[in-house]
Parts: structure tokens; C-alpha cells; sequence
């Protein structure tokens, strides 16, 4: 009996996801991670007003959700004094990039990246048919002029960037992100991935008109705020091209829970600067584990710090395999010179002195 009939794009794409999820390893492993240090989730929580609100909107979820999500934009809208449709809401920054690849890309059209970037934006263009073209990273930073000048080199549809940058944790400051749109060419829309600014340095955001219709700035609800179960990203851009989401995007794909916790959360400054502040912390105190160690934090914008394990690939994945046996759940790049590293997420007190006990076990392993 026959099957569907896919198309050929679709029959000649591998079945894999882009991250293997904790879950997935501690059902492999057959036990609970004791720290869980790898996703860049935030483990300090949302704020108490957030789970309040998303408790009270529980009652409610046999209704659909307002599908213009227009409480949560009008308060995103205000606080970054925008107009309302200059801001689309969607199931975290990788269901709105998802969105943006099939509004743009169509089968055959080039797209810009850096090599070692995002792999969930690279999933989605894939999945259109969009051929990628990558950048190497420049001394661990994203190269803002080579990803341009590809671009123009390849006429494309879409440049993508992140600031600060995953996997790496480092940061352009806003000014070169700014001067380097001169070059964009014409008809190219950046994505500028901005999902860990609250953490970064002053300066970091550069200053572009919300109407500039050559970029589209997206931010989420799952580091700072510490919703990433929740699924909630916002996208700023161009009336124009924020009204074609409508051309493509799941009207109903935000929860009333979702919705009613990113307001709340939106509202509670108090909590947001407490969290950056207990991020600060982590960072500094994975920084003075690994050196510790013999290892080499890199300078980090992030809620994560990638530390430098001074050898090749292969010896950070040893590393990486021997702290997962030690019941410590880290990440690392996937490509070179970055794979020669690893990734920690900030984590409470108690994460870090497991990380702190795990680590020379770990080293010994991986030497060994």
C-alpha cells in the first residue's frame, strides 16, 4: 500500500532536529542530570507575577488565544516607544524565523550566515529550499563585513546575525552593526538576532529606525525572562513586511497561559535586573572554575560562558561526554575553531558547585 507522496525536497531532507534535548540524554543515560547547564535556559525562573498570571490564565485555556496578541504588543510597542505594527509576536524567536524563511525564501534562493551559527535558523532555510552560504567567525566573533560582502557576492534573500552571538557568548557593539548596514545590499533583509540583549554591555543594541525596512530585530521571552517552556518571541520591523506574517504564520499558535505570563513578566523590571545580576554572577564564578582548571573562559554577553579547553574538537567532546557521565548537562560548538570548546548556561549556586566538583573528574577522563 502506498505511502504520501513527498516532494523531493522534502524526501531528501534528514530527519534530525537540531539539538539532542536533556530529556533525550537522561533517558539515554538512564538517570536526572544533577545540574542542568547546557540549553542557555535561565534557571533563576520567571518572574512570580508571571507564573501568577499564567496560573490564573490556566482556568481560561479552554478559550483561544487572542490571535492578534494585542495586550502583549501594545506593552512591547510602549516600552520600546514603536508603533504596535512595527512588532509580531510568535512561538519564540525560532517559529518567527521559521516564518520570515517562508515568507522570503524560495527554492533556490541564497541565504548569508555565519558557519557555526544558529543551526535552527539553517533547519528552516533547508527546509524551503534556500542554499546557505556560510562565513567563517573571525577571532570568535560573528564577521559582520564578510557576512555583507557574501552577500552581495551571492545576491541574497536573507543575512543572518546574532548579537551577542551563540555559541561563542561575544558581542559588536551597536555602532558597527549600524555602520555596517551601508553595505547591505539592496532587496537583502538582515535578521539580527537579538535574544540575549538584556545581557549585554550599554551600546550593544545599535539605534535603528523601527520603519528601516532592511532589518527585522527579534527578542524572546526564554533567556532573560526565563520562559523558554512558555515559547514567546517578538519580532520589530517594517509595518510592512510585520503585516505579511499574516501571509503565513499560525494565527493561534500563542497560548492564553503564554501570553498572559509574557505581559506580566514584561512588566516586572525589578525581577529582570535581579536575574541579569545573578547571571553576572555565574559568569564570573564559571569563569574562576575554569581557569581553576586550566581552561580559558571567553568574554561573554550571554547568560553562558564558552570556555576554551586549549586543545582540539576532539578533546572538548571528551570533556563535554565525561561531564554528561558526571550528571552535568553542558553544550559545545559544532564547528571549527569553536568546537574546541564548551558551553555552560548560568546557574544557581548549587549548579555551579556540582559543576565545580564535576570538572576535574572530567578533565582527568577526557586526558586519560
Amino acid at each position: 500500500m502506498p505511502g504520501p507522496r513527498y516532494p523531493d525536497l522534502i524526501a531528501n531532507l534528514p530527519a534530525t532536529v537540531p539539538f539532542v534535548g536533556p530529556e533525550v540524554q537522561e533517558r539515554q543515560r538512564g538517570a536526572p542530570f544533577l545540574a542542568r547547564l547546557g540549553a542557555n535556559e535561565s534557571v533563576f525562573g520567571p518572574s512570580p507575577f508571571a507564573v501568577a498570571a499564567m496560573q490564573d490564565a490556566a482556568g481560561q485555556c479552554w478559550k483561544y488565544a487572542d490571535a492578534t496578541n494585542y495586550d502583549l504588543i501594545h506593552a512591547i510597542s510602549t516600552r520600546l516607544n514603536v508603533r504596535p505594527a512595527n512588532i509580531i509576536i510568535g512561538e519564540g524567536i525560532d517559529g518567527l524565523l521559521g516564518y520570515v524563511v517562508r515568507l522570503l525564501v524560495a527554492p533556490g534562493d541564497a541565504v548569508v550566515t555565519s558557519d557555526g551559527a544558529y543551526p535552527t535558523f539553517n533547519y528552516h532555510v533547508g527546509g524551503f529550499g534556500g542554499i546557505l552560504h556560510k562565513v567563517p567567525f573571525k577571532n570568535d566573533h560573528e564577521d559582520i563585513d564578510t557576512l555583507m560582502a557574501k552577500a552581495a557576492e551571492v545576491d541574497a534573500k536573507l543575512v543572518y546575525l546574532s548579537n551577542p552571538d551563540n555559541p561563542m557568548g561575544s558581542w559588536h557593539s551597536g555602532a558597527k552593526i549600524e555602520k555596517a548596514l551601508e553595505s547591505l545590499p539592496d532587496g537583502t533583509l538582515l535578521i539580527l538576532d537579538e535574544a540575549y540583549i538584556e545581557f549585554a554591555p550599554d551600546g550593544t543594541a545599535p539605534t535603528i529606525d523601527a520603519d528601516d525596512p532592511r532589518v527585522i530585530r527579534m527578542r524572546t521571552f526564554s533567556k532573560a525572562f526565563g520562559m523558554a517552556g512558555a515559547r514567546v518571541g517578538y519580532g520589530i520591523g517594517a509595518p510592512e513586511l510585520i503585516k505579511s506574517f499574516d501571509k503565513v504564520r499560525n494565527h493561534f499558535g500563542m497560548s492564553r497561559i503564554s501570553q498572559a505570563g509574557a505581559l506580566a513578566a514584561f512588566e516586572d523590571a525589578a525581577w529582570l535586573e535581579d536575574v541579569i545580576a545573578l547571571v553576572s554572577e555565574a559568569r564570573e564564578r564559571i569563569g574562576t572554575i575554569a581557569k581553576a582548571n586550566g581552561l580559558t573562559p571567553l568574554p561573554s554577553a550571554t547568560n553562558f560562558v564558552t570556555v576554551d579547553c586549549g586543545r582540539d574538537g576532539a578533546f572538548a567532546k571528551a570533556v563535554l561526554a565525561a561531564l554528561i557521565d558526571e550528571g552535568v548537562f553542558v553544550r559545545m560548538p559544532f564547528v571549527s575553531p569553536g568546537d574546541r570548546a564548551i558551553r555552560i548556561s548560568a546557574g544557581r549556586a548549587s549548579d555551579l558547585d556540582v559543576l565545580e566538583a564535576a570538572l576535574p573528574k572530567a578533565l582527568k577522563t577526557a586526558r586519560g
